[in-house]
């Protein structure tokens, strides 16, 4: 279908922000501009007074995955038996029909990125989905995108407490290290040529060993994200860094480090010690030193329709708006790799998009009205298009 959106306030990420109108055929955007015409077989929304953004991405939640409200029945995000469990799929786990989804186009949230939990120190790969949809398969938009890994508490308390390892961070960090290097010696073999048996597990790791996805290392202390930084250099793989709840105590060796950082929940209790440093200001801090970031919900932790809520918390503790903006839409989109489609509105691009009432990173009465996915209309309010 071929729609317009007409007289919008568009905050593109791509150009300086202007009122005027945006042209979606299909699947993709087609065209944007101040005059734009559309032609009869166009359908024509008129968002005047409204803002018209990007779709929103979080970079790490485990929505689906973990699904509210029904423990064990909906429970999929840890695999509690072995701390070593690379050929976890998170694909296998999602189930897209939880409410937590359509809450998530209620928000303006089109892209996340979802995965294991970190009860295991290797948990299993994470998939990139649109968040509009029946069946994951088609919701897809990279899978595998990345393989989780975990530091400090977690692992710790999950298998410490019950005398099988790790039982210490020396433990988590010791078979990471030892699976890394079966994997390479694993891969160097099959490049070779060299019989040996399949290794489902080791084979799962292969594209983290070749640069094709990172690790994903959940890690809220300094020391954990300083161990997880040390491991990728050794092993010489990509990495993001997860939580990143210290991330203000160290900015500058992050800077200097140069890993991109998912930051959050900043939201919430703390509920547990590790975060005990958490705070608003890190975002701001963390761009004053010129650090890769995008904020995430974590969610179930924080709902992931509350991602622009977040944002806007940390614009209330000084970051500049623009730049939580960025950190909600292109940001996460350039880290995932995936800025050729997602996170501004260009033509060529796929057509992810929400309207707003007013600014959500300036008032809380701001709303979603319109969400559209792939150029289909996902979430509507009724007021500008019929209810969905």
């Amino acid at each position: 279908m071929k729609l317009m959106i007409k007289n919008a306030q568009i905050k593109s990420m791509w150009r300086e922000d202007f009122t005027g109108n945006l042209l979606i055929d299909g699947k993709k955007i087609l065209d944007m501009g101040t005059d734009l015409p559309a032609d009869e077989q166009t359908e024509v929304i008129d968002a005047s007074g409204y803002l018209l953004t990007p779709g929103l991405i979080d970079g790490h939640c485990h929505t689906g995955i973990l699904e509210e409200g029904i423990g064990f029945e909906g429970d999929d995000v840890n695999e509690i038996n072995d701390p070593i469990t690379p050929h976890l799929r998170a694909i296998d786990g999602i189930n897209p029909m939880t409410p937590e989804f359509y809450e998530a186009l209620e928000g303006g949230v089109t892209l996340a990125m979802i995965g294991p939990g970190s009860a295991n120190v290797i948990g299993g790969q994470f998939a990139l989905v649109k968040t509009a949809g029946n069946r994951i398969d088609q919701m897809v938009v990279r899978e595998p995108a990345a393989m989780k890994v975990a530091f400090g508490e977690n692992p710790k308390s999950c298998y410490g407490k019950d005398g099988k390892a790790p039982f210490t961070r020396m433990g988590i960090a010791g078979l990471l290290r030892k699976t890394l290097y079966e994997a390479k010696q694993y891969k160097e073999k099959k490049e070779k040529g060299e019989s040996q048996a399949f290794d489902f597990k080791l084979e799962s790791l292969l594209p983290v060993l070749s640069g094709e996805i990172p690790l994903k290392a959940h890690a809220h202390r300094a020391d954990d994200i300083f161990t997880s930084i040390r491991i990728a250099e050794e092993f010489g793989v990509k990495l993001t860094l997860d939580h990143c709840t210290e991330g203000h105590l160290i900015a500058d060796e992050l800077a200097e480090a140069g890993y991109p950082v998912f930051l959050g929940p900043t939201f919430g209790g703390k509920v547990k010690y590790e975060l005990k440093n958490t705070s608003f200001s890190t975002a701001r801090i963390l761009q004053e030193k010129g650090v890769a970031f995008a904020i995430v919900t974590d969610a179930y932790i924080i709902p992931l329709k509350h991602l622009s809520l977040c944002a806007a918390l940390a614009v209330g503790a000084g970051l500049a708006e623009e730049a939580a903006w960025r950190a909600i839409t292109l940001t996460p989109a350039e880290i995932l790799g995936v800025s050729d489609r997602c996170g501004s509105l260009q033509p060529g691009k796929d057509a992810d998009m929400v309207l707003f009432a007013g600014n959500p990173l300036r008032t809380t009465d701001a709303k979603a009205v319109l969400t559209i996915v792939d150029g289909k209309p996902v979430y509507s309010d009724g007021s500008l298009w019929q209810q969905i």
